[in-house]
């Protein structure tokens, strides 16, 4: 016969009613526990447990579990030694997390690295934006428009051309594949791997500065209570208020991005990063396209970046219509009618990019004293804090630069910080690449942004003729320009145009955080032939005619 004992422990660190079933699934997992209850209001677990079970082993699951815990009626708390090896300030740290994107979980893993536990709360699909429908999916897509493009007009000579069979419906399921493969693989894997990360499902509402209160879609809500609190709920597209519009069935990027045919004629809204590319992918794979750029193409950016890739555009029969907002559109009979100001255009697909806004409108927090901007953007420091000392925030939800790799950065910042470390985010040397052909690619400032700053410059441009590796790829499209102080001959920036733009800039971005001038990297040793070697070419104007150089010259 088997005795039994019956055991009490107190247990630490729970705030809601997922963290009392939680601490029993750990207990009733344990063989010789014959019954395990957890009460959430008292922070008690009743056990039922073979006699030869050591009470150590019912403590290391709740530890395991996340957990502190100890034995009813003492002050000893026991911990496990993540909670407490890395960061005295992190005992007993409940972060809780608005959120699951890149941003969210870079947060998460240094919290739970540093011993605070973590709740992360998730209305959608799991990872965010950038795998689920931005970064990944849109670049498989115009992987795949740029094989189709080459397969009709590659520029070499004895290789023939052909007009290429597109399957759109077989190139979504395989990229709708690897989408799924890495949100399993970078998300749900990682997740699962980090028992010390609650994660739960559910539309998220401040009750209070402290506690969130999470609505299920069956319509149940429970209280989460956390000592630190961070905001990364991203954004969602942005659209224009055009009349008639909102009653016509148009996409936006997430439609377009699993969209199974290609349509006859695409009419794009948008002049910015996610109208181009897609704009240039959907023409590649056989569309007829019109975009309507309410400024001009790029217009953040060095002028000549957007009209240079106007131009590629244009050869391509990509029709750009600049200064362009339709008076209104119409839907009837399976087609698109927008008037603009000079004629009615008639199309079969309507795509709307024309920006993102941040989905803030929903938590609670103008009743919090949470500053945003008048697009909702929550206002935060270098070291992601907000206006409210406990609230962090990262991402596209933010007033930072709506990149995958910012929300990151901030990410993992904000977790130092609200272990109570010290820990800024320098976006300087931050670069950017939109992902067409050929790609565009920055980092520092431009001239007009230095300028603006009463800095004295100097500039010099290189078209990518005088770039032996652009000569022997016959693509000569494009250019390379830095912009340096003229002082001092420091880097302040670089604007790029080139078929491998995004390859070339972090060289770029590395100057620019080491601080390096012209002449370091004029002088800098560069591989030929490659691409990057356009920097070192364009740093040598500044002193010399490159033309004149023989090739390699160091």
């Amino acid at each position: 016969m088997v005795m039994e004992k019956h055991v009490q422990l107190q247990i630490v660190g729970m705030t809601c009613t997922h963290c009392a079933l939680t601490v029993e699934k750990a207990l009733r997992g344990i063989a010789g526990v014959k019954n395990a209850k957890v009460s959430l209001p008292e922070g008690l677990a009743q056990v039922d447990v073979a006699n030869d079970v050591a009470d150590s082993v019912l403590t290391a699951a709740i530890i395991k579990s996340g957990y502190g815990v100890q034995a009813a009626g003492t002050g000893s708390v026991m911990h496990s030694q993540n909670a407490v090896a890395n960061n005295s300030e992190a005992k007993e740290l409940h972060v809780v997390i608005l959120g699951s994107g890149s941003g969210a979980f870079a947060a998460a893993i240094r919290c739970v690295e540093g011993g605070a536990r973590v709740t992360m709360i998730e209305k959608g699909t799991l990872g965010g934006t950038c795998v689920n429908i931005g970064c990944v999916p849109s670049k498989i897509m115009i992987r795949a428009a740029q094989m189709a493009h080459w397969q009709r007009a590659h520029p070499f000579q004895g290789l023939g051309h052909c007009e290429p069979t597109v399957e759109r419906a077989a190139l979504v399921a395989q990229q709708q594949k690897r989408v799924s493969e890495l949100r399993n693989e970078k998300y749900a894997n990682v997740l699962a791997s980090h028992p010390a990360i609650t994660f739960l499902q559910g539309t998220a509402r401040f009750a209070d500065p402290h506690t969130i209160v999470v609505r299920t879609t069956d319509g149940e809500e429970q209280f989460v209570r956390g000592d630190r609190i961070l905001i990364a709920v991203g954004a969602h597209p942005q659209v224009p208020r055009i009349p008639g519009l909102d009653q016509t069935p148009y996409w936006t990027s997430t439609e377009a991005l699993v969209a199974d045919e290609t349509p006859h004629h695409l009419v794009v809204l948008g002049g910015s990063v996610v109208a181009v590319e897609l704009a240039q992918a959907f023409r590649r794979l056989g569309a007829e396209v019109t975009i309507l750029a309410r400024s001009t193409l790029l217009s953040k950016e060095d002028p000549a970046l957007g009209a240079s890739l106007q131009a590629v555009f244009e050869e391509e029969g990509i029709r750009v219509l600049q200064q362009t907002v339709p008076e209104f559109v119409h839907h009837e009979n399976g087609q698109f009618e927008l008037q603009i100001a000079s004629e009615l255009l008639r199309a079969d697909q309507l795509l709307v990019a024309t920006g993102r806004k941040p989905n803030t409108q929903d938590l609670g927090l103008e009743s919090l004293g949470v500053v945003t901007n008048e697009f909702g953007a929550i206002m935060v420091d270098d070291h992601m804090r907000t206006s409210v000392a406990h609230i962090f925030a990262t991402g596209d939800c933010t007033t930072h630069p709506q990149f995958v790799y910012v929300a990151a950065a901030g990410g993992t910042r904000a977790a130092v910080n609200m272990l109570g470390g010290d820990a800024a985010l320098d976006l300087s040397a931050m670069p950017s690449v939109v992902f067409t052909d050929p790609q565009v690619a920055t980092v520092g400032m431009d001239e007009k942004t230095a300028l603006s700053q009463g800095i004295s410059i100097l500039s010099r441009t290189l078209s990518l003729d005088n770039v032996p590796r652009a000569l022997a790829n016959f693509d000569t499209r494009g250019f390379v320009k830095l912009v340096v102080d003229e002082t001092s001959g420091k880097l302040l920036g670089a604007q790029i145009l080139a078929a491998e733009a995004g390859e070339i800039v972090q060289s770029a971005a590395l100057a620019l955080r080491g601080g390096l001038r012209f002449q370091d990297l004029a002088d800098q040793l560069f591989p030929y032939l490659t691409m990057v070697e356009g920097l070192k070419l364009c740093a040598q104007t500044f002193t010399k005619d490159v033309k004149q150089l023989s090739c390699c010259a160091g």
